[in-house]
C-alpha cells in the first residue's frame, strides 16, 4: 500500500511532516511517498490512498465546498457520487491528531469520513485544469529519478539530442511558447538570437527570484518536479550552444534550493548533466545561486549582475543578454514555468503545445489565486480561461464572505481589475488592450473593505523601497508619488483635489516613458487602474464621489 503525503512547503507549514510521521508510526507496512502539492493548498495537508481494485465508498464534499453544489464543477467541490473506487483517494486537510481516527475509521481502505474527498483526479478543481507543465507536481517523489522517467521524464531530452539545435529551437518558436516571467517575450526568438551569437562561452540562466504578490508556481515547480527544470534547461543548453546554467533562486525559498542542489546531484549521477548528456557528446552543468532578498533581481539584467558578484542594479539596454549577457557572453535567460515547459514540448510536438490556448498566447499558464480567496492554490489551464472563472468557479469567491471589489494580476505592478472586467480572457493581448497585464499569473483578490486609494500608495512606497535607484524617473518618482496620493487623501477643496490628480497622471506618465525597467515603468499601471475603477476612493470627505470628473479623460 502507497500512502502519498505533501513535501511541499505549504503542507509543511501546516503540519505534514508530523502527518507524515504518524502515518508512518501507525501504518508500518505502508510506502509514504513524499510528493508535491496537488496545488489544492486549503486542503493542505491532503494525504492520498492509493487502492488496489475497486474498494470502498467516496469521501463526501469537504465542508468548504457550498452547498454540495456539483452543477459543472462551479463554485465548488461538489459531493461525490457513491461507488466503488480505485486509485488515489484524498483526505484533507489532515491534522497530525486527525490521523489515528482517520486509519480507524477505514482511511487505507477508502471509506467515507467527513475529510474524504474521493478520487483526487476527479475533483472539479482537478477536472477542470489541462496540466503540462504541473503533470508531475504531486503525483511523484520530487527526487525519484525513476519515478521521473516512468512518468515521461527525459522523453524531450532525448528526442532533443536527436535533432540538430536550430531544429530544437524551431521547435519551441512553433510551439509559441512565451515567457512565464511577465513580459511574453517569444522564447523560441530569444533562444535563435542565442544560437546565431559568436562566442566562446554561451549561458543559460533561469530566474527563480519569485518575488511578486501572490505567486508561488515557480517554488512549487521546484519543489515538486525539480527534474523538469533541469530537462528544460538543458535543451536550451544544447539548442544554443550552452555547455554552463545557473537557477537563481531568491532567499526565501530554502526547501526550494535544498531540493533542486539534490536533484542536480541526482541528475549528474543519472548523465542528464555532465560532460557526455544521455551518452551524447552534448555537456551541460548546472549551478544554484541564491538572492539576496531584492525584488529588483527579478529583472533580467539585475539578476546577472547579482550572478556576477554585484549589486544588484538594472542594466541599460542595449546591449541584450542575448548578446551580451553573464560576463558579457551571449545568454539565454528565461522563467521556471517558461524552461519547465520546454520538455513537454519537445517529447509531445509543437503542435500538441500550440493546439492549447487563444491568439498569440499559446499553451498553458499556471496560474496562482492568493489574497482574500475560498480556495487559494494552482490552477493551471489553457489561455483563455477568464478571470471570473479562475476567481469564482476555482476561487469560490471571498474567504471573508464579502463580495469581491477588486483583484489584482501580474504582481504588485499588476492592474487591479473590477468584477465588470471578469469577462477578460487570461490573454495576453487582451489583457494589454484592458491595461492590464498576465504577468507571471499571479491573481490576489480583495473584497469590498479595500480601500483602492491605500493601494494606490502601496504601489508607489513598494516601488520607493525596491527600487535599484538606478534611474531618476523611479527613484524620485516613486517618492513623489507617494507625496501626491497622501495630499489627494488628506481632504482640501475640490480644485486641489483635481490639481493633484493631474499632477500624478503626469508623473505616472513620466515613470512610464522614462525608466529603465518595468520596475518603473509599470509601477503606474496600478495606480493608473485604482482611479480608473475606484474613483470614489480616492474622494475626500464632501468632495463628492468621482474625483476625476471634469478632468476631461486626462487620468487614464
Amino acid at each position: 500500500m502507497k500512502l502519498y503525503v505533501p513535501r511541499d512547503s505549504a503542507a509543511r507549514s501546516v503540519g505534514a511532516d508530523e502527518v507524515a510521521e504518524r502515518l508512518a508510526a501507525l501504518v508500518p507496512d505502508a510506502e509514504i511517498v513524499r510528493t508535491g502539492s496537488r496545488g489544492m493548498l486549503w486542503l493542505e495537508p491532503l494525504v492520498e490512498v492509493e487502492l488496489a481494485g475497486g474498494a470502498g465508498a467516496l469521501g463526501r464534499a469537504p465542508s468548504s465546498a457550498p452547498d454540495g453544489d456539483t452543477a459543472g464543477g462551479a463554485g465548488a467541490l461538489g459531493r461525490a457520487p457513491d461507488g466503488n473506487i480505485a486509485g488515489r483517494v484524498g483526505y484533507g486537510p489532515v491534522r497530525p491528531e486527525d490521523v489515528d481516527g482517520l486509519v480507524a475509521a477505514g482511511m487505507l481502505d477508502g471509506a467515507p469520513h467527513e475529510l474524504g474527498h474521493g478520487p483526487v483526479e476527479e475533483l472539479p478543481w482537478m477536472r477542470g485544469q489541462q496540466r503540462v507543465t504541473f503533470a508531475r507536481v504531486g503525483v511523484t517523489d520530487p527526487l525519484s529519478a525513476r519515478a521521473y522517467t516512468e512518468h515521461g521524464g527525459m522523453a524531450g531530452l532525448r528526442r532533443a539530442l536527436e535533432m540538430t539545435p536550430a531544429e530544437v529551437v524551431a521547435e519551441v518558436t512553433e510551439s509559441g511558447l512565451r515567457g512565464r516571467g511577465g513580459a511574453g517575450f517569444p522564447t523560441g526568438i530569444k533562444w535563435k538570437t542565442v544560437l546565431g551569437a559568436a562566442a566562446d562561452q554561451k549561458y543559460v540562466c533561469c530566474n527563480a527570484d519569485e518575488g511578486d504578490s501572490g505567486t508561488f508556481a515557480d517554488r512549487m515547480l521546484i519543489e515538486g518536479d525539480p527534474f523538469a527544470l533541469i530537462e528544460g534547461m538543458t535543451i536550451a543548453g544544447y539548442a544554443v550552444g550552452a555547455t554552463e546554467g545557473y537557477v537563481y533562486v531568491r532567499s526565501e525559498y530554502p526547501d526550494a534550493v535544498a531540493t533542486l542542489r539534490s536533484a542536480i546531484e541526482i541528475g549528474y549521477a543519472h548523465g542528464w548533466l555532465g560532460e557526455r548528456v544521455l551518452g551524447s557528446d552534448a555537456r551541460f552543468d548546472l549551478h544554484v545561486r541564491v538572492g539576496a532578498g531584492a525584488y529588483i533581481c527579478g529583472e533580467e539584467t539585475s539578476m546577472l549582475e547579482s550572478l556576477e558578484g554585484k549589486r544588484g542594479m538594472v542594466r541599460p539596454k542595449p546591449p541584450i543578454p542575448a548578446l551580451e549577457g553573464l560576463f558579457g557572453r551571449p545568454t539565454v535567460v528565461n522563467n521556471v514555468l517558461s524552461l519547465a515547459s520546454v520538455p513537454a514540448i519537445m517529447a509531445d510536438g509543437a503542435a500538441a503545445f500550440a493546439a492549447l490556448g487563444v491568439g498569440r498566447s499559446r499553451g498553458t499558464q499556471v496560474f496562482q489565486l492568493g489574497g482574500n480567496v475560498a480556495r487559494g492554490g494552482v490552477v493551471e489551464t489553457a489561455f483563455g480561461v477568464t478571470l471570473g472563472e479562475l476567481v469564482d468557479t476555482f476561487g469560490g469567491g471571498t474567504a471573508s464572505g464579502r463580495p469581491v471589489r477588486a483583484v489584482q494580476v501580474g504582481g504588485p505592478l499588476g492592474a487591479y481589475l473590477p468584477p465588470a472586467q471578469f469577462g477578460l480572457p487570461m490573454d495576453y493581448e487582451a489583457f494589454a488592450e484592458a491595461g492590464a497585464m498576465v504577468g507571471h499569473g499571479g491573481i490576489v483578490v480583495f473584497d469590498d473593505s479595500v480601500d483602492m486609494a491605500a493601494m494606490a500608495r502601496f504601489a508607489f512606497e513598494f516601488c520607493a523601497e525596491e527600487s535599484c535607484g538606478r534611474c531618476t524617473p523611479c527613484r524620485v518618482g516613486a517618492v513623489r508619488g507617494v507625496e501626491t496620493i497622501d495630499r489627494i487623501r488628506s481632504g482640501g477643496n475640490d480644485a486641489d483635489r483635481k490639481k493633484n490628480l493631474v499632477l500624478l497622471d503626469d508623473l505616472c506618465e513620466l515613470m512610464t516613458d522614462g525608466s529603465l525597467c518595468a520596475m518603473g515603468g509599470l509601477t503606474p499601471m496600478p495606480v493608473r487602474s485604482a482611479v480608473r475603477h475606484f474613483a470614489e476612493d480616492f474622494a475626500g470627505a464632501g468632495l463628492g464621489a468621482d474625483p476625476v470628473a471634469g478632468l476631461g479623460g486626462t487620468v487614464q
